[in-house]
């Protein structure tokens, strides 16, 4: 019988080549992020990958739980840069993710810096830990969650009324091994123009991308609960996302839960 890791090799390897890095797949796991990290700081090589099937201990950004129960594509991959990627590689993870799950039937689109949507509901979303030293950025481990079959009404009360699955909006099931090897080889190519120094196509390609709000109000809330308001105009070049504020001057937000401002919001604008 074929495991999953070696279906996983398969498909990466028809789409273009052998994947250099070692690949483990486990029934489940509290969080593949959480492991490879772990395996980052004991000299992983780049490129490892690991999967699973569920997660019982699945984390969102700031810490937010994630709900990762089976049925759902649930991996984390490791870079070690040499260069500085700002918040550029969580860009490339989205733009692959997308990507891969148009090659699957599915159109998606992305909201800075880490969602996966269809329409207003949440499909999956990614997260991008790193360990800097002395030398400098040390490694990258972006872990990417995707509900492929789960219906809404099976996830938790405070995320179901947000919340989808590839099979909810398609009617049909989706290959886990398949759209896994679909991302992993997109972010190795946009990585790889990252490597170059050439990120405009891959901000051009988050940008077709994106959930249009641009030139709406905005609210960024950070980690520490200090909140930003403005209008969305841009990405730059490093990934952060560019807001208008009242006085017309521009700030970058380099990390944070961002939601668009509705009309009845006091302070919209």
């Amino acid at each position: 019988m074929t495991t999953t890791t070696e279906r996983l090799r398969g498909f990466l390897q028809a789409r273009g080549g052998a994947w250099t890095g070692p690949i483990e797949h486990f029934p489940s796991l509290g969080s593949t992020n959480d492991l490879l990290k772990e395996r980052a700081r004991a000299g992983a090589p780049e490129w490892s990958v690991l999967l699973a099937d569920e997660q019982t201990a699945g984390r969102g950004r700031q810490g937010h739980a994630w709900a990762s129960p089976p049925g759902g594509l649930y991996l984390s991959v490791l870079m070690r840069p040499r260069f500085r990627p700002g918040g550029l590689i969580p860009l490339a993870a989205g733009v692959a993710v997308a990507d891969a799950l148009a090659d699957q039937g599915l159109s998606a689109q992305l909201k800075w810096p880490n969602d996966v949507l269809i329409g207003e509901r949440k499909l999956g979303g990614i997260l991008a830990e790193s360990a800097a030293g002395v030398a400098g950025l040390e490694w990258v481990v972006v872990g990417v969650g995707i509900n492929l079959e789960l219906p809404p009404a099976g996830l938790p009360a405070g995320v179901r009324a947000t919340a989808t699955s590839f099979r909810a909006e398609t009617g049909t099931a989706c290959d886990a091994a398949a759209l896994g090897a679909g991302v992993l080889a997109g972010l190795a190519v946009w990585y790889d123009d990252l490597i170059r120094g050439e990120p405009a196509a891959l901000l051009a390609a988050w940008r077709a991308r994106s959930v249009p709000w641009w030139g709406r109000a905005v609210e960024a809330r950070s980690a520490a609960g200090a909140a930003i308001r403005g209008l969305a105009r841009d990405v730059d070049e490093g990934g952060a996302l560019l807001l208008e504020l009242e006085d017309g001057s521009r700030v970058p937000v380099i990390a944070g839960e961002v939601r668009e401002l509705r009309l009845r919001d006091p302070g919209s604008r």
